[in-house]
């Protein structure tokens, strides 16, 4: 079977839809591109369907190369048989290779190797082959090998080391550990006790000083909880199964009767599930249950970072940021609708009125100087206090004024590309820039930090590294190419994100645009440096040129279906510019007279869906959002309150909300609604507006319960 026809029926695909995709990737293709402009290849398979072909295909090539490593290994020390060579390209995973390599793995000299280089593998043996003869005597089958010099002192010495060679046998034995495998995959309980005298230190983990959970039914979150209580040090964890169950499964596999020989096998079996198979099985179980759990909080935080990323962006206007502070003063600073820096200051807010009256005359002066159409605060320490004041003033009626989140912001200020950016401006210039901008596109500005700083992660710390920087990364890219990047105006660090692009490209981009002004249109790309077909095939599509000569470029339509549009046009007998100008003309149109060996219906489709709308944002619209006027710090709240609130993180035990108080309140999965909800991410998303009830306040931990169940207005769902 091909891997290709291996991950489809994984994967419940076609294969030729597999093999498409993988041939695609192979030539260098990324997910929004196939997703977007392939759809014919690939049977329209979405970003999510063609991640996981890819993945899958990985794990094949990873089992592939492991495969062939055992072979050289093998052929290299001439224990390569046939028989053995048939099983080990019939493995299908990781785990039945490595069971079947096991018996041959170089090893450390072993209780086992000792006891074969004392001559007592013939006793092995003869026990093994002898359990149903009631008349064999192991004692006295061992007394011919008593040898005081050889350290065989007595029988029981000698039977011991034949047990170990049987023990040996038993674990490397791959029908055993699958067995053993599939067993602890359903019994194995995990048990967690508090190391002593370290209970005041893990107070955090109290919940878990005397705890035991079925393996299989413990929630993700409660599992990496438990790791992150053994790697501190606080708890001792472990994974297994009923004793007594497991070693009578490994026994059924080489036990035959009750005589003596068969007792002395019995030993060998529960010595081997001891110390050779119950510890590489928990190994195993801890390692499978670790995957699970990091595939879950995986999941929670690419869910919270598309919805950050995706997040309403108030456009290109004139931004007065504020970077709240008290002793340092507030860093004020001006940008223009592109969001450049006009001018920065600071003024005092705390110290006295004088110094207040002297902050609003300038906060006013500055609106006006630079014709200010919005105004963000942070929402850091001070922040709300700033935010009141600020309302306070007189600016224009329409004047939007809003509390924006500072997560991040410190990351960036402090930053290479915030050097690049303002090497003359200090850091809190820099981030008070950060903050108006996240306002006028949370996405152009949220691609300059490492995703993990920006707060919406649920044991981010904790789960596989390497998997979580392919997610996000898939995720940056997906958000950044599914609204598309104005190619005139993008940071090098937007178009780093677009596909095809990367870095290097992203900077020469830029280093062209800065030397011969603004591209006039998406052809011109292919001036830039190191621009060649495959990069201009990948990316062009996503690139928007607004204000160019060539009306499409402003569109997701890509150059090559430039032709076809042209074809539409003529057929409609008017022009490209009055077919956008007036697109409702396209639904008259066969599209069946259009299709081609390489593009079909489904491309088609797309072509006049953007003609309806060209370069549309998928994001929404963004709407002003305002916290409870008359609540200010958690010594405000009061069980009952009901209070508006923005969902700032969202894990697998519930939601955090922002109610204006400088600490989020969580509401547990249980208070989520009225229904049973097992996933948040049913109910609630990062960034969405909510009605919540304060439940209980504990002040001296700092930490707000709150319910959205019935008594609580319903959610504003972002669409």
């Amino acid at each position: 079977m091909t891997h290709a026809e291996t991950a489809a029926r994984a994967l419940n695909l076609r294969p030729a839809q597999v093999a498409a995709v993988a041939q695609l990737l192979e030539n260098g293709a990324t997910i929004p591109f196939i997703a977007r402009y392939r759809k014919e290849a690939t049977g329209e398979l979405d970003e999510v369907a063609i991640a996981a072909v890819r993945d899958n295909l990985a794990r094949l090539a990873e089992i592939d190369e492991r495969r062939a490593a055992i072979l050289r290994s093998l052929e290299e020390r001439n224990l390569l048989t046939d028989e053995l060579r048939t099983a080990i390209d019939g493995a299908a995973t990781l785990s039945a290779l490595e069971d079947l390599y096991l018996p041959y793995r170089p090893k450390r000299r072993t209780r086992a190797q000792k006891a074969r280089e004392l001559g007592l593998s013939p006793l092995a043996e003869r026990l093994l082959t002898g359990q149903e003869d009631a008349a064999l005597r192991p004692e006295q089958e061992a007394a011919a090998y008593i040898d005081p010099a050889k350290e065989l002192p007595d029988a029981e010495t000698v039977l011991s080391g034949a047990r170990d060679i049987i023990a040996e046998a038993v674990a490397e034995t791959p029908e055993v550990r699958a067995d053993l495998r599939a067993f602890f995959e359903e019994n194995v309980t995990a048990a967690s006790a508090v190391i002593p005298g370290k209970e005041e230190a893990g107070a955090k983990f109290s919940d878990y000083f005397d705890a035991a959970e079925p393996l299989a039914d413990i929630p993700g979150h409660r599992l990496l909880a438990l790791l992150r209580g053994e790697k501190e040090g606080i708890l001792n964890v472990s994974f297994r199964p009923p004793r007594d169950a497991a070693q009578a499964l490994v026994r059924e596999h080489f036990v035959l009767g009750d005589t003596a020989a068969a007792q002395q096998v019995a030993q060998a079996c529960d010595a081997a599930y001891t110390r050779l198979l119950a510890p590489a099985m928990e190994v195993e179980a801890r390692l499978a249950a670790f995957t699970r759990a990091s595939n879950e909080a995986i999941a929670v935080f690419v869910d919270n970072l598309r919805e950050l990323l995706m997040a309403p962006p108030l456009g290109r206007k004139a931004v007065l940021a504020l970077d709240p502070g008290i002793r340092t003063g507030c860093k004020v600073v001006a940008l223009d609708p592109q969001g450049k820096l006009l001018e920065d200051c600071v003024v005092q807010l705390s110290r006295s009125d004088a110094e207040r009256r002297a902050a609003a005359d300038t906060l006013l002066e500055m609106g006006a100087r630079h014709a200010i159409a919005a105004i963000a605060v942070g929402n850091g320490t001070y922040g709300r206090e700033t935010l009141a004041f600020v309302r306070s003033l007189p600016f224009p009626e329409g004047t939007v004024i809003v509390s924006v989140s500072e997560s991040g912001a410190s990351v960036y200020s402090a930053s290479e590309v915030a050097r690049e950016e303002f090497p003359d401006k200090d850091v809190t210039v820099r981030g008070a820039v950060s903050i108006g901008r996240r306002l006028m596109d949370p996405l152009a500005e949220l691609v300059k930090l490492d995703p993990k700083s920006i707060g919406v992660g649920q044991y981010q710390h904790d789960v596989d590294q390497t998997h979580l920087r392919r997610a996000l990364d898939d995720t940056v890219l997906s958000c950044v190419n599914a609204v598309g990047v104005d190619v005139n105006t993008a940071s090098k660090q937007l178009l780093t994100h677009v596909s095809g692009l990367g870095p290097a490209l992203a900077a020469n981009i830029v280093a062209w645009r800065d030397a011969h002004g603004p591209f006039a249109n998406r052809k011109a790309l292919m001036d830039v440096p190191r621009m060649g077909p495959r990069a201009f095939e990948q990316s062009a599509g996503f690139l928007r040129i607004r204000g160019g000569d060539t009306p499409l470029d402003a569109s997701a339509v890509h150059p090559e279906s430039y032709p076809l549009v042209e074809r539409m046009a003529a057929d409609l007998q008017c022009s490209v510019p009055e077919l956008l100008q007036h697109p409702e003309r396209a639904k008259s149109l066969d599209l069946q007279r259009y299709c081609s060996d390489g593009v079909g219906l489904p491309t088609l489709r797309d072509i006049v869906i953007e003609l309806a709308r060209p370069g549309r944002d998928p994001r929404d619209r963004f709407e002003v959002f305002s916290f409870d006027e008359s609540v200010h710090t958690i010594d405000d709240l009061t069980p009952g309150m009901m209070l508006p609130g923005i969902v700032t993180n969202v894990a697998n035990f519930g939601a955090f909300v922002d109610i204006g108080v400088h600490q989020d309140g969580l509401v547990h999965v249980s208070e989520l609604r009225d229904a049973f909800t097992k996933d948040p991410r049913e109910v609630v998303k990062v960034g969405q507006t909510v009605r919540v009830r304060v439940l209980s306040v504990d002040r001296r931990r700092q930490r707000i319960s709150l319910s959205m169940r019935s008594g609580t207005a319903a959610p504003h769902r972002r669409s």
